[in-house]
């Protein structure tokens, strides 16, 4: 094009090196097929026994990617365990804490509320209810 200057080759050369560690940056905070979780379950999923969660209690079901609370009140309240800023699943709960171990986010596992960043999104909240004695997480909508 005319007007503008041809790159030089230190330039072109830099491009070159930079482009594939932009690449493996990017696919390293996407969800992609290896290791992302599905955001929530696909059908009802049995949590075990309803007297697991105390009142003021808060537990984490890792193989399910849920966390269950229940209030002083009694009510119960669940949330997917899945990471809303990169698809991975959290597998710490530091009392009512859950941290996330791609990228640090943490949330509220009473709320779903995001405490700590790069997470920008609270965690998905599930139905559940106790049924037959059982508690019972459900997909929703």
């Amino acid at each position: 094009m005319p007007g503008r200057p041809a790159p030089s080759r230190r330039s072109v050369l830099r491009s070159a090196a930079l482009t594939p560690v932009a690449g493996l940056g990017a696919a390293a905070c996407s969800p992609g097929d290896d290791g992302a979780a599905p955001a929530r379950p696909t059908a009802p999923v049995d949590l075990g026994v309803d007297g697991d969660v105390a009142k003021g209690a808060t537990k984490l079901y890792r193989d399910e990617n849920v966390v269950v609370s229940r209030g002083d009140n009694g009510s119960l309240k669940a949330f997917s365990t899945v990471c809303t800023h990169a698809g991975c699943p959290i597998k710490k709960l530091e009392g009512t804490k859950l941290v996330c171990p791609c990228h640090g986010s943490e949330f509220d596992a009473r709320t779903g509320e995001v405490l700590h960043a790069p997470a920008t999104v609270p965690l998905i909240e599930l139905p559940v209810e106790v049924k037959q004695g059982r508690i019972v997480a459900s997909p929703g909508t």
